[in-house]
């Protein structure tokens, strides 16, 4: 299966750099070939110009050049995968932006979805999972990123997978990078 990982986070030499680097081991290992989209290196622009408004009348509308190159690499594989930092309990405003330019009216929503046969959402939060239970913060972002952008788009083998105590000492990153490998090498079961 080709995956598309999209990363997000602005230092590569990070915790969430390691549990991308750990994903794409556990992908390769399980015969998947990864590709990766880096926002942050490939200096992707989230701001959402005039030209890639959303074109809600039903119309054929074409896309910027940045744009059109982005569906075509998510066109070009069977399943995508989101590493990032959970900041105020959702995806950075990197993430929201590329999904709001790329996955656009009509190509992701609307008269035409996506195609993707999975989705998985992996984000490494800094909290523990009592603390996001008690407030009901995996409920919401589940809500929000599994039901109300994944399904929405047409992605229904979607879920989110939450790495918690990332500030935790070196013994709970340890495991956190072997469960990243376990996510990696059992995406596509």
């Amino acid at each position: 299966m080709n995956v598309l990982v999209v990363f997000d986070h602005p230092r590569q030499k990070s915790l969430s750099g390691a549990v991308l680097d750990q994903f794409m081991l556990g992908l390769e290992e399980s015969g998947n070939t990864p590709e990766i989209a880096d926002l942050h290196a490939e200096r992707f622009d989230p701001r959402m110009p005039v030209e890639d408004e959303p074109d809600l009348s039903g119309g054929t509308k074409t896309y910027t050049e940045a744009v059109q190159r982005e569906q075509a690499r998510v066109e070009r594989n069977d399943a995508v995968a989101f590493i990032f930092p959970v900041w105020w309990w959702s995806v950075p405003a990197m993430t929201k932006g590329w999904i709001d330019r790329v996955w656009n009216a009509d190509w992701a929503y609307g008269n035409k979805k996506l195609t993707l046969d999975r989705a998985l959402l992996v984000g490494l939060a800094a909290t523990g999972s009592a603390s996001f239970k008690k407030r009901g913060y995996t409920t919401a972002m589940e809500t929000q990123l599994v039901v109300g952008v994944m399904n929405f788009c047409g992605i229904t083998n979607a879920r989110l997978e939450l790495l918690h105590d990332t500030l935790e000492g070196d013994d709970e990153r340890q495991a956190l990078l072997v469960k990243a490998r376990t996510l990696g090498r059992t995406f596509a079961d």
